[in-house]
This record gives C-alpha cells, structure tokens and sequence, in this order.
C-alpha cells in the first residue's frame, strides 16, 4: 500500500484532543521488576518525561542516546539485536533491520491505536510493516529544510530552493550534514533537468544511483568552500549556528525552533524542492529483555500530556492526538511561521534505504567530506 502523504499531514492537524484514555497494563509483575531499557536520539526523553511514565505505569526506566541512524544500526548489530528494549529508528531503516534479523514484530493488540493519529498509523504502512507485521509504531515526524540567520542571510521565501544555499554571498557560512546535503543537490539539479535519472530511481538501483550521485558529487565539490561545518548530530548543526559562524544552513527543523528559543533571530522554511521530510517510531529489538514494558511506554506516549512533552522537548511534531493543543503559543507559531499548506503538501519524504543504497550513500558522503 502506497503511502498518502497529504493525508497524513491532513489528519496531523486535524486531529484534536479527542484521544480515548491509555491502556496501562500496570498489574504487569514482569513489567514493573524490570528496568525499561530505551534507546533512542538524543534530547527525545528528559527527566521529567522519566519521571511522568514511571509515575503512570509503575515501571522504571532509562535513556540512552544515539546521534544518527548509522550509530543505532551499528550498535544493534554489535550486540544481534541485545542491550535495549526499544528503538527509535526512521520508518524508512525499519526493513534493513529485518534483514539483518534485529527486531521482532510489535503484537498490535496491546497497542491503544486511538490515541495515535490515523494518518500517522497508515502512513507508516510503508517501511513500517513487512510481509503482513507491522514491527513500527510511529512516535514523530520532521523535515530537513533550510535554516538561515535574518540578519545576514537574504532569503525570498517565494523562490527558496536548496541553491539558495550555495549563493556565493553567505561566504564561510554554510553548514550542512554530507549526506542529506547531497539528496538536496540533487533534488536541486533535478528540478533543473540536469541528473541522468530521476532522483528516487537512485534508491532502486546502484546503477542509477552511481549514475545520478557521480553529478551531484561533483557540484557538491564545487561548493566546499563555502562551508563552515560539516554536522551530523542536533548539537553539531545548533552549535554551527550559536559559536562556528554559520549564517544559512540544511538543518533538522528542531535545529531552528530550539535556536529561536534561545532568542536567536533565525528562520525556518521549507524550498520548492520540497522539505525532506522523515517518520520515527517505536520498534522492538530481537532480543529485549522487557518487551513488555515497551508497550507501556507506547500507550503512554499515546497520551496528549506526554506527545506535548515531546514536542516541547524536541520542536518534532508528536503522532500523539491533542498534543498540539497542549503546546505553548510560540512552539504553535513556529509550526505556522515554518510551512505553509503549499510547503506540507509537497514534502518530500525520504524512501526506505535498504542495506545496499546505505552503503552507496555513505561512500559518497565520504568522498564529498574527504575532497
């Protein structure tokens, strides 16, 4: 089943408050005796987000955090799916798990899916469930867009594109993570008729993505020097922007919202090419020791309390219903400042990335740091 995009960002903000109340399994002995064991990107669970799930359901639990989808991958394959109990990874990574035999299925009757946005549920088909299981229960979703300092950085939001990065008066200024920048070039040079083959056909074979990424290689080089930083993680990309001189960058849009509350005067906004745009979710490693807990931790985060800590926590848009309505005026605002219904329904959300393209992708991200 294909995944519709646009009705997914309809039934995210559709969607009020009208969540029914969470399915606890708090008389589960084995669930409370044992530590719930999360692993998931850094910032995602604070203290006081702990201390409300333990207070709901009785269970123990705590956090280690991760920077990228690579750092996750590689840790469960070190240890064949052992060490956690639940993982945050994109829908579009979930199938390489499969492969790779790290996760098992998520038993869905445990699951209060009315607390979850319907759109969110449907759109995670795609990635999210494989031979008839699903093994993903989405939590969150984003985009990767432009971010730029007003002070020194001259943007018309009308014609944005990812070549107004590389406008030669932002100078030293431009930070980026190598290969999301790269998917941006060629979306860019895409719309420009210039890529051999269309973008989405470098993810299904390796002839079309040599082929496509060989181009954007090469105008990616070109432009090297007018980068500042290099990021990979949410600490990186902010700290270009607080202390390395970056005045415009390709960033998380949690980049700019947690830049705008430290009062910095920076924007938001999504280019013609379309934002790219990614789903995260709770899956369930092979070997978890405390599985059941794992579905406390969803039914509680399928609550509209905990989806509003989220997102005050990470600037990501919760897949919890009536969380917005929870949120403080400004986050709101950054959501409204940041899209406009134009920009939602041309996301450009990222395809599954299977094992071979991961590989492919990382050579050439190399090659574009190391040139």
């Amino acid at each position: 089943m294909s995944i519709t995009r646009r009705r997914f960002l309809k039934g995210s903000l559709a969607a009020g408050a009208a969540a029914t109340a969470p399915a606890f399994y708090i008389n589960s002995a084995l669930a409370q005796e044992q530590t719930l064991r999360i692993y998931a990107w850094a910032g995602y669970f604070t203290d006081a987000m702990l201390a409300d799930f333990t207070e709901k359901t009785g269970i123990r639990a705590t956090f280690t955090p991760y920077g990228t989808n690579d750092e996750l991958m590689n840790s469960l394959r070190a240890t064949d799916g052992s060490g956690f109990d639940v993982i945050m990874p994109t829908v579009d990574r979930v199938p390489g798990y499969l492969d790779y035999d790290l996760v098992q299925p998520l038993d869905t009757s445990r699951i209060n899916w009315d607390g979850a946005l319907e759109s969110a549920i449907e759109g995670s088909e795609v990635g999210g469930v494989v031979d008839g299981r699903r093994y993903f229960a989405p939590s969150d979703w984003g985009t990767e867009a432009i971010t730029w300092h007003r002070r020194y950085a001259t943007i018309d939001r009308a014609s944005l594109s990812y070549a107004d990065l590389w406008n030669p008066e932002h100078g030293q200024g431009v930070t980026v993570r190598g290969h999301s920048a790269l998917v941006g070039i060629g979306l860019w040079l895409e719309r420009e008729g210039r890529l051999p083959f269309p973008l989405l056909d470098s993810y299904k074979s390796e002839e079309a993505m040599r082929a496509n990424f060989d181009v954007i290689l090469e105008e990616a080089v070109k432009h090297k020097q007018m980068l500042v930083q290099f990021w990979d993680t949410e600490n990186e990309a902010q700290a270009a922007f607080r202390t390395n001189g970056a005045i415009i960058g390709q960033t998380w849009d949690s980049t700019a919202f947690r830049l705008q509350q430290e009062g910095e005067d920076i924007a938001y906004g999504a280019p013609r090419e379309g934002a790219l745009a990614w789903m995260e979710g709770f899956v369930i490693p092979k070997n978890a020791q405390n599985p059941d807990a794992v579905y406390e931790l969803i039914n509680w985060y399928y609550t509209p309390e905990a989806g509003a800590m989220f997102v005050e926590a990470t600037g990501y848009n919760s897949t919890a219903k009536g969380a917005t309505e929870l949120l403080p005026e400004a986050t709101r605002q950054f959501f409204t400042d940041s899209y406009s219904e134009a920009d939602l329904a041309n996301l450009w959300w990222w395809p599954i990335q299977e094992p071979w393209y991961v590989a492919l992708r990382n050579e050439y991200q190399d090659r574009y740091l190391s040139a």
